[in-house]
C-alpha cells in the first residue's frame, strides 16, 4: 500500500503500525517523536495498535528545548 511521510510517497505492507513504520524509517529515539497521521496525533501507547491504510499521511514531529537568555 502507498503512503505519505512527510509529503514522500512511500510504499510500506498491508498492516504495518506506527510502531513498526518508526523502525522501518529507522527514527532516532522514538519515544521524544510525536507521530501524526492524517493530521491526528497518535498516543505514544497506541502506536503498537495504529495500523496504517492506504492513502495515509504520516508526520514525524521532532520538538526542540531552547529559549534565549
Amino acid at each position: 500500500m502507498h503512503i505519505t511521510i512527510a509529503d514522500r510517497k512511500s510504499e510500506i505492507a498491508d498492516g504495518t503500525t506506527v510502531a513498526q513504520l518508526l523502525e522501518i524509517e529507522k527514527v532516532e529515539m522514538p519515544l521524544y517523536v510525536t507521530v501524526s497521521v492524517n493530521d491526528e496525533f497518535i498516543a505514544t501507547d497506541a502506536r503498537e495498535t495504529t495500523v496504517l491504510k492506504d492513502g495515509d499521511h504520516v508526520e514525524f514531529l521532532y520538538f526542540m528545548g531552547g529559549g534565549c537568555r
